[in-house]
């Protein structure tokens, strides 16, 4: 069972309403109705540091799990690290939509925004 926020001290992110009314819709799409979404971050990119998100049907026991309007998104105790206080959006403007990871932690994001340094 993955710790809740109140089980992780300080350590949080936070998802906006519009990114939880997209994973919401893209997990209807993808028939993932038992899913969660899982945010990691990995070694790569052109900055260093690189985003990964899936759906993930298996909370592990360093998973932290995120809720906003019913929809989950599930962390592990490493990328955590990395991604605490950072606001998960989905974003809809000119040039596309797409999910915007604010990150206080990175130093530098590459053009992209897929990748980061610390």
């Amino acid at each position: 069972m993955a710790a809740t926020a109140s089980d992780i001290g300080e350590r949080r992110i936070q998802v906006t309403e519009s990114a939880a009314r997209r994973i919401a819709f893209l997990k209807e799409q993808e028939q993932a109705e038992g899913a969660w979404l899982r945010i990691a971050v990995s070694g790569g990119g052109c900055s260093g540091f690189q985003y990964g998100l899936s759906f993930d049907d298996q909370q592990n026991p360093d998973d932290a799990l995120f809720e906003r309007d019913g929809v989950g998104v599930i962390v592990d105790d490493t990328s955590l690290d990395l991604l605490n206080g950072a606001e998960i959006d989905f974003v809809e403007d000119l040039m596309g939509a797409s999910f915007q990871i604010r990150n206080p932690n990175a130093a530098s994001s590459c053009g992209c925004g897929n990748s980061f340094s610390i």
